[in-house]
């Protein structure tokens, strides 16, 4: 029996005319997410992309890979037949019979796409549930809240029989809306942050601040992981990992204890800026959420933001910290992000920071740093790049 994977569009069928594009984008996606099991062939029609794979492909790997590719609203494995009513009910008798012995309640949906097909959707219902019943004699029908909706589609050239949809990663095509540059921790934060940005069509450039011996080598390894865990989502993320010593340490000895952190989220910025341009990026992104911390207030966001050349995207901002270990969790970035190796962003914390920073304080602060532009060039030409992807991506 020929099995696919039916994929369903979500948001894209209300892109008009420029849809076409978005669903290309989705396909080269999921062409690059299964690259390393085989040939697949992609059809598109409709609001569904039909993904038909090479002989002897694993379809649970298969299908557990499409279930984190951005753009799919939900997916499902469906079984071919030809389109008569006698290779339906046979198709869905076999094929469907592990799903529905282990339920109580089921319903039939159909969708006709071939209006030369002899019998209505109605009647492909009730001839199918029919069948059903008398095969399953321990089902009901539900049609309101079923355990199993059993849904036929009748194409051009063969109809296609599958039980419940599963939920995809839903958003948009990763690379339909730009690139930006993620600020990435090793904290909860900045993974999330990346992933939520990404989901709205985001390719991802990351930008990581170490300030080795201040921070360790498991410090860095840690980060590595975490963007691939959001790379399983995204594709690869082209990453830059900034020597920041030499800055952090001219700013613990030249610049008051209390603006330590608001002179060196600045910095940060600042560098991120040039990258950002480097790499044609068009805003920059980061994982505060207003509030959580000293440096996270809205005085103190005005102080960072003031020296941003792009948009700053903040999509944890409104979040809480339980919100946003949820999604954490949900993503697998939670276990990762909890493991004790600190970040650039612990060192030299003030014991007293500044929650409601005047800007022209701040920046005086920050000018008492002498050669402040030589180093941050020197940072920027210091960076190390790498190409981070998760296994199979």
């Amino acid at each position: 029996m020929k099995e696919i994977i039916l994929v369903k569009n979500g948001e894209l069928v209300l892109k008009g005319l420029n849809r076409s594009s978005f669903e290309d984008v989705l396909i080269k996606n999921m062409r690059r997410h299964l690259e390393d099991l085989g040939e697949f062939k992609f059809t598109k029609s409709q609001s569904t992309i039909m993904v038909e794979a090479p002989e002897g492909a694993d379809l649970d790997e298969v299908a557990e890979r499409l279930g984190k590719v951005f753009g799919i609203a939900a997916y499902s494995r469906a079984a071919v037949c030809e389109k008569d009513m006698q290779s339906i009910v046979k198709t869905a008798r076999e094929y469907l019979a592990d799903e529905l012995s282990l339920v109580s309640t089921f319903k039939v949906e159909a969708k006709r796409s071939d209006k030369k097909f002899p019998l209505k959707s109605p009647e492909i219902c009730r001839e199918l549930g029919g069948a059903l019943l008398k095969k399953f004699n321990h089902l009901k029908v539900d049609v309101h809240n079923p355990d199993v909706t059993v849904t036929v589609e009748i194409r051009d050239t063969h109809a296609f029989v599958r039980g419940n949809n599963i939920k995809g990663a839903g958003g948009m095509p990763t690379g339909t809306s730009g690139r930006a540059a993620v600020l990435i921790s090793g904290g909860i934060d900045s993974p999330v942050a990346a992933y939520m940005m990404a989901k709205r069509g985001i390719e991802l450039v990351a930008v990581h601040f170490a300030s080795p011996p201040y921070t360790s080598e498991l410090a860095l390894i840690k980060v590595m992981d975490l963007l691939k865990k959001v790379s399983a989502y995204c594709g690869t993320i082209t990453t830059y990992v900034v020597p920041f010593t030499e800055i952090q340490e001219a700013i613990r000895d030249y610049c008051p204890e209390e603006y330590f952190t608001l002179v060196m989220r600045r910095i940060m910025m600042k560098i991120s800026n040039i990258i950002a341009e480097n790499q044609n990026c068009r805003a920059l992104i980061t994982g505060e959420s207003l509030g959580q911390v000293a440096s996270q207030t809205i005085y103190a966001l005005q102080c960072t933001d003031s020296v941003a050349k792009f948009p700053v995207f903040r999509p944890c901002i409104g979040m809480d910290k339980d919100e946003i270990i949820s999604v954490s969790r949900k993503i697998d970035t939670f276990e990762t992000s909890i493991q004790p190796y600190e970040d650039c962003c612990t060192v030299f914390t003030p014991k007293h920071p500044r929650t409601r920073p005047k800007p022209q304080d701040v920046e005086a602060a920050e000018s008492k740093i002498a050669n402040l532009d030589e180093m941050i060039d020197a940072a920027v030409k210091g960076a190390k790049r790498r190409f981070i992807k998760a296994a199979g991506v």
